[in-house]
C-alpha cells in the first residue's frame, strides 16, 4: 500500500486487439499516461505499428516513455490457453510463472515506473479478464495502492 500524503499515479492497462497504435495511442495521451510498459513475452506483431520497433517509435514520438519488460510476459503455454478462451488456466500458468526470479525482478521494477509516473501496462487481448495484464495491475496495486483503470482504445 502507498504512505499517506505521498502521491500515488494511477496505473493503466489497454489492449490493442481490434485497433490501431493510433488509436492506442489516443487512448493513452487522453488519460494522461506518461510511461507505456509492454508487457508481452514476444514484442512482435502481425498488426502494423505492434512490433517493439515500431510501438517505441510512436510512444516516444507522442511524449511518452517506452519500457519493455519481457519477464513479465505470459509464457507461451499461458499465451495458448488465452487463446482457447481458457483464462483459469492461464492465470494458474502465468502465477506460477510469476514466482521466477527474473520476473519477480521485473515487477519490482514495474512497481517503481508506476509510482514515478503514470504508466500503463500493454499487452494483446482487448479483454483485460482475458489477459495477464489484470494480474499484473493487481500485483502493483498491491506494491503501490495505485488505482488501476483498463483503457479500450476505439475499436476499427
Amino acid at each position: 500500500m502507498s504512505t499517506p500524503g505521498l502521491f500515488t499515479p494511477g496505473l493503466f492497462t489497454i489492449g490493442y486487439e481490434g485497433t490501431t497504435v493510433d488509436r492506442v495511442i489516443a487512448a493513452l495521451q487522453q488519460a494522461g499516461v506518461a510511461h507505456l510498459v509492454d508487457v508481452r513475452a514476444v514484442p512482435s506483431s502481425r498488426k502494423p505499428g505492434f512490433s517493439r520497433r515500431q510501438l517505441e517509435a510512436a510512444a516516444l514520438a507522442a511524449g511518452l516513455h517506452y519500457t519493455h519488460l519481457r519477464a513479465l510476459g505470459t509464457p507461451k503455454p499461458g499465451r495458448e490457453a488465452a487463446r482457447r478462451g481458457d483464462a483459469a488456466s492461464m492465470h494458474r500458468i502465468f502465477d506460477a510463472h510469476m514466482q521466477a526470479p527474473e520476473p519477480q525482478a521485473e515487477l519490482a521494477r514495474a512497481v517503481a515506473i508506476s509510482r514515478e509516473s503514470p504508466a500503463c501496462l500493454l499487452c494483446f487481448e482487448r479483454d483485460h479478464k482475458m489477459c495477464h495484464r489484470d494480474i499484473l495491475a493487481g500485483l502493483i496495486h498491491a506494491g503501490t495502492g495505485a488505482r488501476v483503470t483498463h483503457l479500450l482504445a476505439e475499436a476499427v
